[in-house]
Parts: C-alpha cells; structure tokens; sequence
C-alpha cells in the first residue's frame, strides 16, 4: 500500500505541474492542436502512446486470454493502416493548415458542404458526423474508466464505484484545463513508462512462466492460429481495419498538430513500424494466464493477475500507477476529442462557427459532462474488451467516403451519397451491436463491423453512379 501511494503521489505532482504551466493558455490552436507546431519525437510519442496506451494494453491482454493470437490481427491491421497513412498524412497537414481545419469531422464537412444552401441536409449531415465520432470516444473513454476503476479497486482495495469517482476527477480536472498541449507531454510520458513495463515485467514474465515459450503449445489450436473469433473476423480486420486508420479522429488531431507536412509523414512511418511489438506482447501475457489459470478469471483482472505474479512490492507499485497514468492519459485524449466534436462540428454547416472564446469555454464545459456520461457508461458495462472493440470498430464505417474526399476533388457533388452510405453502415452496426449487447454474444459485436462497411461501400458506389448518371 506505502509504495503505491508514494508512486501515485509522485504521477500527481507531475500532473499537477502541467495543469498550472498549461492552464493559462488561452488560445484555441493551442489547446485543441498545439499551434500546428510539434515537432517528430512528440507526435510519436503521443500517437504511439494512444495506440499501445493503457486502455489498449488491458484490453488486448484480456483479448489475448479469450481469444489469443486473434488480438494480434488488430495490430497487424494498424500496422497496415499507418502506411497508407503515410501517402495522405502530408496532404492532411497542408489542407489543415490551408483551410483552417482542427479535426476529421471539420475535414468532412468542409469537403462534402462546399458551396451548399441553405436546407436541412448540411445540419443533418454535419450531426450525424459528429455524433457518430462522439460514441466512438465515448466507448474508447468509457474503457478507459473501466482500467482505471479496476486498478484503483485492485491497488487500494477500495470499491468499483469509488475507484471510477477518482479516476473521473483526475481526469476531468487535467483535460478541462490543459488541452492537446497538455496532453501531448502526458502522453510523451505514458509511452516511456509502458516500455519500462514492458521490459522489466511483461518480457521477463512471459519468458520465465512459458519456460522460453515452450508451453504455448499447450493451448487450445485456435488460440495459436488466430482464429478462436472465426476466420471471417481474422481476415475482415486487416483489409477493413487498415484503412480506417485515416478515419481516427486522435489521428487527424496529431497530424493536424505536426510542424510539417514532412513531420507529419515521417511520424506515419515510424509508429508503423513500432506499433506491431506492442500488439503481439500484450496478447502473449493474457495467453500466459490463459495456460495458467484456464477459464477462471474476470479477463478485466488479467493484466492485474499478472503483474501481482511477476513483481515485487516496490515495482508493483511503479507498475500500477504507470498503467493508471497510461490510461488516465489516454482517457484525456479521447476527451479532448470528443470535446471538441460536440462543440466545434456539431455546427460544421454554418459558414461561420462560434468565436475561439467561446468554443474555448464551452469545450472545457463539454469535457466535464462526457467525462461524466462516459464514467456512467463504465459503471454500467464494465467490459474493457467490448468497450474496446466497439470503439474502434465503429470508425470504419466511415472509411468509404473518407477514401473518396482525400483522393476526388469537388466531392460535394456526392453529399448525398456520402450520407446514405454513413447512415445506410450506422443502421447496420447498430443493429448489431443492440442484438449483441442484448443477448451478451461478444461475437456478434466484434463482426459488426464487417456487413457494416460493405453496406457503407454499396451504398456509396451506388449513389455516386446515379449521381454520375444524373450529370449525364
């Protein structure tokens, strides 16, 4: 106990020396994308520390002891997604700058809004955008909650609901004041300490508890051939996944805060390249207490279960607090993000948006009430996995239209096509994740993606060949 309240005392003196540097800033470039001015090792730091951050490292653990090797398929798909990326970071940048642009839902009203009228499509347009981002973070920042309620109730022994109360606080407190350029530091600090976990526990850990990898072999064959979700799931993740990378709204923020154009594709390139160690360690230990204790456990305890197993006091404790402050600061990107969606592109049809002092007052406004609808959603659902999967699954839907606007000019003249494949996928994965929520079969969940995006695809192609027609 002595040893996880001086590690945590230690993370909250850090915090609270970057809220007070960062909470006199009181220009909006500066909080929602850090005057477009950060340089290589910051980007890096603070998109890899997102992708392999706490929320993700619990979640891909506790995937790993349900599903195996079928976690890594997701970061092979990212791994994917960052190259492609690579071939528009550069354009994402200069057309931010160019127009003015702070996020991917501004990028797409922007694009497909162009020259409208004055009718109720751009309102609905813009609104169905911006909602959809804002449950994608909410589930993201949900699991979050979820994390840290779960280390705050194993490390203090204190209730679920009370753990959640705390981590909401911190968070809310941190992100309401200090913004991107805020979080850009924690982050920077988050990735350092995951590989310091990795290193002194997960490796070694896994090493000594599988003698060198030998008993792996004793698990269940799906397990080792990735297709415990089913072989649909195993090959729909890379070829749908991948390319969503373009549609993350974290992604466009630090793309949109690089210094360059160049930076900004540099950075592409090398969290690719880092990305993939990450998302095959994190599974490999939640297959270790798969071996270990078979079906047993609560996977939220896993990453818990095993550091409990493969430390001593004094690094249990920096282990801890370090998850705590990697999802903590995970969880105040996401926020950051879906802030700045309610506030900002809620209002993206309107030629001209709100005053920067405005919108800066009502952002902070709208971290406080998401932070709090997200800490309801993590005492109601406390499913890290399926909090996980539904985040980043429902963003892929709007891979087709995204796809169309980065690489066709003049897409206005495809508003409506464009919507209807939105809202055509939104239906689908709605359906489907309400049939899988209501009946708890996590399958249904982690394949709604897939009938989802094909249905976005069709519709789309479709109503550009009619639209084509029309012109004709």
């Amino acid at each position: 106990m002595n040893w996880y309240i001086f590690w945590i005392l230690i993370y909250l003196l850090i915090i609270i020396y970057f809220t007070i540097k960062h909470v006199k800033v009181k220009n909006i470039d500066s909080y929602l994308i850090n005057s477009r001015n950060t340089s290589l090792l910051p980007v890096v730091f603070t998109t890899l520390a997102t992708f392999v951050g706490g929320g993700v490292c619990m979640g891909l653990i506790a995937m790993g002891y349900t599903s195996g090797f079928a976690a890594v398929a997701i970061g092979i798909a990212y791994v994917i997604g960052f190259f492609i990326l690579y071939f528009f970071a550069g354009k994402i940048r200069t057309l931010g700058a160019e127009r003015n642009i702070y996020s991917f839902v501004e990028f797409l009203n922007r694009s497909y809004l162009k020259k409208h009228n004055r009718s109720i499509f751009p309102k609905s347009f813009s609104a169905l955008i911006s909602l959809i981002n804002i449950i994608i973070f909410f589930f993201l920042t949900a699991a979050q909650f979820v994390g840290m309620a779960t280390l705050l109730h194993y490390a203090f022994d204190v209730g679920y609901v009370a753990a959640a109360g705390i981590s909401f606080l911190v968070v809310i407190l941190y992100t309401a004041l200090a913004g991107l350029s805020g979080v850009i530091i924690t982050d920077t600090i988050q990735f350092i300490v995951i590989v310091f976990i990795i290193a002194a526990v997960f490796i070694p850990g896994i090493i000594t508890e599988t003698d060198s990898f030998r008993t792996f072999s004793q698990l269940p064959k799906e397990f080792l051939n990735g297709t415990a979700e089913g072989l649909v799931f195993l090959i729909g993740l890379p070829i749908l996944l991948s390319p969503s990378v373009l549609t993350r709204m974290d992604i466009w923020q630090r793309t949109l805060a690089a210094n360059s154009s160049k930076t900004a594709r540099k950075s592409a390139i090398i969290c690719g390249i880092s990305m993939l160690p990450f998302y095959i360690i994190f599974p490999l230990v939640g297959m270790v207490l798969r071996l270990n204790y078979g079906t047993d456990i609560d996977p939220n305890s896993a990453t818990h279960l095993f550091l409990a197993n493969n430390t001593g006091p004094v690094l249990l404790g920096v282990a801890i607090v370090g998850l705590l402050a990697a999802l903590m600061s995970s969880a105040d990107s996401f926020l950051n993000i879906v802030a700045m969606t309610a506030v900002r592109d809620f209002t993206g049809w309107k030629e001209n948006n709100i005053s920067n002092e405005a919108a800066f007052k009502w952002i902070r406004i709208a971290v406080i009430a998401f932070g709090m609808l997200a800490l309801a959603m993590a005492l109601f659902f406390a499913d890290i996995v399926n909090l996980f999967v539904a985040g980043i699954t429902l963003n892929i839907i709007f891979t087709p239209v995204t796809f169309l606007a980065l690489i066709k000019k003049d897409v206005y003249k495809y508003k409506f096509a464009s919507f209807y494949s939105i809202l055509s996928g939104t239906i689908v994965i709605i359906i489907l994740f309400t049939l899988g929520f209501a009946t708890h079969n996590d399958s249904i969940l982690k394949m709604a993606f897939i009938p989802a995006t094909i249905i976005a695809g069709i519709v789309l192609l479709v109503g550009i060949q009619i639209q084509n027609r029309k012109k004709k």
